[in-house]
C-alpha cells in the first residue's frame, strides 16, 4: 500500500483504500438503500405464507398480557387507555432495539458483498433502519385498529407523530452507523450494546408514567426526559392516546429544556455518521 509520502499528501494523512460512506450520485445511494431495505424485508417472510400476518401478530399477541399487568388493573377506572400506552411503548422501543441491534453486526454479516461490489458503505446501516421501519408500520397498523376499537377519538395532534418518528429515526440511524461500524474493528461492542438496552429500556418511560417518577424526585424525571427516547414515548403517550398525560415539554420542566434531548439527537447523527464516514473506506481490509 502506497504511504502518505509517497501520494504527496501531507504528513498524518490516511490515504483512502476503499469506496466511501456516501460518495457517488446521490440517486444510485437512495436506490441502493430502498434495493436492499426492501430484500431483507423480503427475505424475513420468504417461504412463509402467513409471513405479514404473523408481524400483524406482534401488537395483538402482546396486548394481552399488558392488561394484566399490576398498575393497568389499579388505575384502568382512571385510565382506561393505558394498556394502549404500554402497548404503544413496546412497539416503539422494539423498533429502537431490533434496529440498533441489528445493525450491531450489519456490515461484518454483509462481509461478501462488502468485499466484491463498489458501493457507498453507508447503505448497510440505512438499509438496517429503513427495514425496521417497514415492521414498526405493520405493527402501529395494528395499534391504530386498537385505538379506534377502543373508543379514542381521532384528534388532530395524532400529526405530532410525524415528527416524533423522525426523531426516533434520527437517533436510530445515528446509533446504528456508529454500532456497525466500530463492531467491524471491535468485536466488544455486540455485548456492551446488549447490557446498554435493557438500562434504555428501565430507564425510559415504556412500562411506567413518568408522572410515578416525579412523585418521587421531580429531578429525576428531568434527567430521564433528557433521553430523546422518553421524549418520544412521552410524547406519543399524550398526542395518541391520553390528553390528559403529561406533554413531553411539561415532564421534561419547560419547552426549552427540549432543547437538550434534540441536541443529544443531533450529536449522535453527526458522531455516529463521522464515525463511519471514516471507518468506510478500510471496512473490507477490516473485515
Amino acid at each position: 500500500m502506497s504511504t502518505a509520502a509517497e501520494l504527496g499528501l501531507p504528513p498524518g494523512t490516511r490515504p483512502i483504500r476503499g469506496p466511501s460512506a456516501v460518495a457517488g450520485d446521490w440517486r444510485r445511494f437512495v436506490s441502493l438503500t430502498w434495493t436492499l431495505a426492501v430484500t431483507e424485508f423480503r427475505l424475513k417472510f420468504f417461504g412463509s405464507v402467513l409471513g405479514y400476518f404473523w408481524q400483524l401478530m406482534k401488537p395483538l399477541m402482546l396486548r394481552r398480557p399488558l392488561r394484566r399487568l399490576h398498575a393497568v388493573r389499579e388505575d384502568r377506572r382512571r385510565r382506561p387507555g393505558l394498556p394502549l400506552v404500554l402497548l404503544t411503548g413496546v412497539v416503539i422501543y422494539t423498533f429502537y432495539s431490533e434496529v440498533t441491534g441489528a445493525a450491531v453486526g450489519s456490515v461484518l454479516d454483509r462481509e461478501n458483498l462488502v468485499r466484491k461490489i463498489q458501493f457507498p458503505r453507508m447503505v448497510i446501516p440505512l438499509s438496517v433502519v429503513l427495514t425496521g421501519f417497514f415492521n414498526f408500520v405493520l405493527n402501529f397498523l395494528a395499534i391504530f385498529v386498537f385505538m379506534l376499537a377502543s373508543g379514542i377519538e381521532v384528534r388532530w395532534s395524532w400529526l405530532q407523530f410525524i415528527p416524533l418518528l423522525l426523531g426516533l429515526g434520527l437517533l436510530c440511524t445515528g446509533i446504528a452507523m456508529a454500532l456497525s461500524a466500530l463492531y467491524v474493528r471491535y468485536r466488544d461492542i455486540a455485548p456492551i450494546w446488549d447490557v446498554a438496552l435493557p438500562i434504555t429500556f428501565y430507564g425510559s418511560p415504556v412500562l411506567y408514567p413518568i408522572e410515578v417518577v416525579g412523585k418521587q424526585s421531580e429531578t429525576l424525571q428531568h434527567v430521564l426526559m433528557c433521553n430523546p427516547l422518553a421524549v418520544v414515548l412521552q410524547q406519543a403517550r399524550h398526542a395518541l392516546i391520553d390528553p390528559e398525560a403529561m406533554t413531553a415539554a411539561e415532564a421534561i420542566g419547560g419547552a426549552p429544556r427540549l432543547l437538550i434531548p434534540l441536541a443529544i439527537t443531533v450529536a449522535v447523527c453527526v458522531i455516529g455518521y463521522l464515525v463511519f464516514d471514516r471507518s468506510a473506506p478500510h471496512i473490507a481490509e477490516e473485515l
